[in-house]
């Protein structure tokens, strides 16, 4: 199942007014990036973002999930109607990940 693009216009909804925030589909699916790192996604109409030390603080209690199988464990954000802790958390996840790659010309 992928997400639906209601559920997806309502998390842009809820991010925009953070700012410099932007989606990718992917096979059915969307990628969030703020600010150019990529923060979470959105997966089966579930919003996921990457398990950071920062994240896990900010939200003890949220429960790891697949985005799909295989993949990697990522937590589930369930307050999405919240714009404050949703900057907060955004902005702490930035903190923490490494600086976008430089893609090479060739």
């Amino acid at each position: 199942m992928a997400t639906s693009k209601e559920y997806q216009m309502f998390v842009q909804e809820q991010l925009a007014p953070m700012g410099d925030i932007s989606m990718r589909t992917m096979m059915g699916e969307y990628i969030i990036y703020y600010k150019n790192k990529v923060i979470g996604g959105l997966y089966d109409n579930r919003f996921l973002v990457k398990p950071v030390n920062a994240a896990r603080n900010l939200m003890p209690d949220a429960p790891m999930e697949q985005p799909y199988s295989g993949a990697k464990e990522m937590l589930l954000v369930e307050r999405l109607e919240d714009p404050v802790f949703l900057s907060e958390l955004f902005s702490a996840i930035y903190a923490e990940l490494p600086a976008p790659r430089k893609k090479h010309k060739g």
